[in-house]
């Protein structure tokens, strides 16, 4: 039974990546055109939406799924924010040495430290209360305000205006007979671009669907290992959800963008936690009328710290270097996740033990 839901979420990985990355971003590429949106705006809020909409979707099952298991949610966002830092940072830099722009990297980096330490006050209790659900959201919403003012404050030029498009079309056969497929689904915003709004509608139904597929085989995967879901959640989930960030990251690395991939990862976080985090809370509580939520300290509050230092060493990392990451740098953060993996394997043995 195990291969069966190993098999299901290899499948259902898979056709995220596709949805994310050839149909949904296109859709909100075609609104972000539509609305003549900035670029900074549109990558804190859109491209956010699109680069996390797994993360959020399966956060949002997991917390409406009978049985307590809401920490699937919290935990596939906390895994997926050090799979972000420490594996798509680090995959970025070994391609190519990247010069990145000190300015928006100074302003994501220490909303990104607040951002962790926020969830870190509201997990310390074990459980969330609406409140915090609220200032989850109110600090995204500040955050994108920060955003369009930050050019403002600390004056930079905009590099990361790329067209990736054309690198997006190199796919396999596989892939492209995947997307074919689904295309007779989901408008292919790049042939049917007036569509824009059908596709984003569709694209959001098949992201609802497939998170649904990954709690489920999630908490299949635990009940037969007996281990928590949440440590599926931390390690498999996590990693599988981030594919479409990790593939666009790749893809701006080897084009020399080296500085966007780094601004993904982190503006990818700050999104994922504050408003992939919030705003499940914030329905539970307007839905249910639940006085409080539950939430596993033990599995999530390890975690949660060893990004919090992963952060705060690599923005070390950066000053010291002038704003410059190669590939050692690289290479450490990926050993450092790999590192963490055994961490958590570690410790789920001494449980079952």
């Amino acid at each position: 039974m195990i291969i069966v839901y190993l098999f299901v979420l290899f499948v259902s990985f898979y056709l995220l990546a596709i949805v994310c990355e050839d149909f949904f971003i296109g859709s909100l590429d075609a609104i972000s055109d539509k609305f003549k949106l900035p670029s900074d705006v549109a990558g804190a809020t859109l491209m956010a939406v699109g680069s996390s909409a797994p993360e959020l979707f399966t956060a949002l099952f997991a917390v409406f799924r009978s049985g307590g298991h809401g920490d699937i949610g919290a935990g596939t966002i906390v895994g997926s924010a050090i799979f972000n830092i420490l594996v798509i940072i680090g995959v970025s830099a070994s391609f190519k040495r990247a010069k990145l722009t000190w300015q928006p990297v100074i302003r994501d980096t220490i909303f990104y430290v607040l951002t962790i330490l926020l969830l870190l006050a509201a997990f310390w209790d074990g459980k969330i209360v609406l409140a915090e659900s609220l200032l989850f959201i109110f600090g995204y919403i500040l955050y994108v305000g920060i955003v369009m003012v930050w050019k403002k404050i600390l004056p930079y030029e905009d590099n990361n205006v790329i067209d990736i498009v054309e690198e997006s079309q190199k796919k396999n056969k596989f892939a492209q007979t995947s997307k074919q497929l689904l295309a007779f689904i989901i408008p292919d915003p790049a042939k049917k671009p007036n569509a824009y709004v059908v596709t984003f509608v569709m694209s959001i139904i098949a992201l609802a669907g497939l998170s649904y597929v990954l709690v489920e085989a999630a908490v299949g995967i635990g009940n037969i290992l007996n281990i928590n879901p949440t440590i599926i959640a931390l390690t498999v989930l996590a990693a599988g959800t981030s594919i479409p960030d990790l593939i666009s990251s790749v893809v701006v690395a080897k084009q020399g963008r080296g500085d966007m991939a780094v601004s993904n990862a982190v503006g990818s976080n700050i999104f994922d936690i504050l408003f992939g985090l919030g705003f499940p809370w914030l329905l539970v509580f307007l839905i249910k009328g639940e006085s409080s939520i539950a939430v596993g300290r033990d599995n999530l509050l390890s975690s949660v710290f060893l990004l919090l230092a992963t952060v705060i060493a690599i923005l070390f990392i950066l000053i010291t270097r002038n704003w410059t990451i190669g590939r050692k740098a690289g290479i450490l953060l990926v050993l450092l996740y790999i590192a963490y993996l055994f961490y958590i394997i570690g410790t789920t043995i001494g449980f079952l033990r």
